[in-house]
């Protein structure tokens, strides 16, 4: 047995385990309609469901759970050609992860606070190494860890509902699931101003920006999945002929600009800098109503966050998926350590405040020694993948 192979069946053997964990703790999916997640094997496909719309379909580790373990036995199962995932309840594709969860594991030291990012992370890693098409129907709200469940795989199909951010910066976090890896990889310096600034786009952008791959009407994305279901042993080619063949007849917002058409030579001029001073410094000598509607947003974020995800981007650029994602994991624990990351979740997520007290409060106070400490290997207890 190769040593990739025996890797493999002990994650298994170690999801099924935790999943088990899972179940006697109360987390446990349902049966039936009730599952936070449906799979489910029509035609040539593979489905994956997330159905938790009450929650807006928010990623908890047991929907992690599921999802792995499926999709390595679809990956390895001759007749399946194509893996689909959608959201349930026609308000969000996935919202984020269960940042609450998190948030209670995280500030009494409980392993959650580790295992979500991990094995999330593993996820993110599976659908960005996929062997098989892996195709993502992003209708509705699609943030944070709905972004790690699609971003990294072969086709994203935007509607005209989709609305798509990382918005981490805002609750002490950074753009993860392999944020470090799509991000600095958009045209010009559209993924660092998205990444600091948390800016939300819509419909259409969502294609326009590079995030998305095709784009088409909500009422269409039930008819272009049966089309694909009930396609013959096809190859990723014949994926994407139906998916550019729907794209090309969608009549949604054709011809409209770019909404940050207007501004990215701004954004590129003005974002392109060797630290986050720099960038508030260029916004400011800019003085124009867009620099200063950004110097004022990124005001309100974390500054531990803005440094982190600066240089995380920067560092990105030129590293694979793997090796961002284990940057990332070492960033999302030095957050769990830390202290920003509670309080936005409390000033934004609980209290609903939308006045959160950062600390260090400012980007300067931010000290060269507090951002290489989050950067750090963990050791042993780095993530694997």
């Amino acid at each position: 047995m190769s040593a990739s192979l025996l890797s493999g069946r002990l994650r298994l053997k170690h999801f099924h385990r935790l999943h088990v964990v899972l179940q006697h703790i109360g987390m446990a999916t349902h049966s039936g309609s009730e599952a936070e997640v449906l799979l489910e094997k029509t035609g040539c496909a593979g489905v994956i469901t997330l159905n938790r719309p009450k929650a807006l379909n928010a990623l908890n580790l047991s929907m992690i759970q599921l999802i792995y373990p499926q999709l390595k036995i679809w990956e390895e199962d001759p007749k399946t050609f194509v893996i689909i995932i959608k959201g349930a309840g026609g308000k969000a594709f996935c919202a984020g992860g269960d940042i609450r969860a998190v948030t209670d594991a995280g500030k009494v030291g409980h392993r959650l606070a580790q295992d979500f990012f991990r094995e999330e992370y593993i996820l993110n890693n599976a659908i960005g190494t996929c062997k098989k098409t892996y195709v993502a129907l992003i209708d509705g709200i699609t943030m944070g860890g709905g972004v790690g469940l699609s971003v990294h795989g072969h086709f994203r199909v935007a509607t005209e509902k989709t609305l798509f951010a990382m918005p981490e910066t805002a609750i002490g976090l950074f753009p993860d699931v392999g944020g470090g890896h799509f991000l600095p990889r958009l045209p010009g310096k559209l993924g660092c101003y998205l990444a600091l600034t948390g800016f939300r786009l819509k419909g259409q952008d969502v294609q326009r920006a590079g995030v998305a791959t095709h784009f088409v009407e909500s009422e269409k994305l039930p008819a272009l999945e049966k089309d694909l279901t009930a396609l013959k042993s096809p190859s990723k080619e014949d994926v994407a002929d139906v998916l550019s063949s729907y794209h090309s007849k969608s009549k949604i917002d054709q011809g409209k600009p770019f909404i940050l058409e207007e501004h990215m030579d701004k954004i590129n001029s003005l974002f392109s800098a060797n630290s986050v001073e720099d960038v508030v410094e260029n916004l400011k000598k800019d003085g124009s109503s867009f620099a200063l509607q950004q110097l004022e947003t990124l005001k309100k974020m974390s500054p531990s966050s803005l440094k982190m995800t600066f240089r995380q981007l920067k560092e990105g650029v030129s590293m694979t998926l793997q090796d961002v994602l284990t940057m990332e994991y070492r960033l999302s624990q030095a957050c769990m350590r830390g202290h920003d990351f509670y309080e936005g979740v409390r000033a934004v997520l609980i209290d609903k405040d939308q006045n959160p007290k950062w600390k260090p409060a400012l980007l300067e106070e931010v000290t060269d020694e507090d951002l290489e400490s989050c950067f750090k290997s963990l050791g042993s207890n780095d993530l694997k993948l």
